[in-house]
């Protein structure tokens, strides 16, 4: 079972950076897909975007699209998500998750196994 450990979270002003790291703790080479969801307060968890492992092909929501990269490094078996032009609605805690397999869409969070445990992000105004 992979195990994800988040990291990067923080306190940043608006129009600050930050970035995000998800290391998998086994081998990556049985990944599909990673991917990044966020969850406000009172809010439903929504996606913020995905890659394919090995193709390296991704996916953004409109909300992030243009502000937000993600990207993975196979030697560090760890994904990222940099995330610039922060806004104040994009505080929220945020969420890796690795698909093993196809499952479905990447937008969905059907479409993944294993989920980290969370990291804060507060973008003040």
């Amino acid at each position: 079972q992979a195990q994800l450990v988040e990291s990067g979270g923080g306190l940043v002003q608006a129009g600050g950076s930050l970035r995000l790291s998800c290391a998998a703790s086994r081998r990556t080479y049985s990944l599909y897909a990673m991917g990044w969801f966020r969850q406000a307060p009172g809010k439903e968890r929504e996606f913020v975007a995905g890659i394919k492992w090995s193709a390296g092909t991704t996916y953004y929501a409109d909300s992030v699209k243009g502000r937000f990269t993600i990207s993975r490094d196979n030697a560090k078996n760890t994904g990222y998500v940099q995330m610039n032009s922060l806004k104040p609605e994009d505080t929220a805690v945020y969420y890796c998750a690795v698909g093993r397999e196809y499952r479905g869409s990447l937008y969905y969070s059907t479409g993944y196994d294993y989920w980290g445990q969370g990291t804060q992000v507060t973008v003040s105004s």
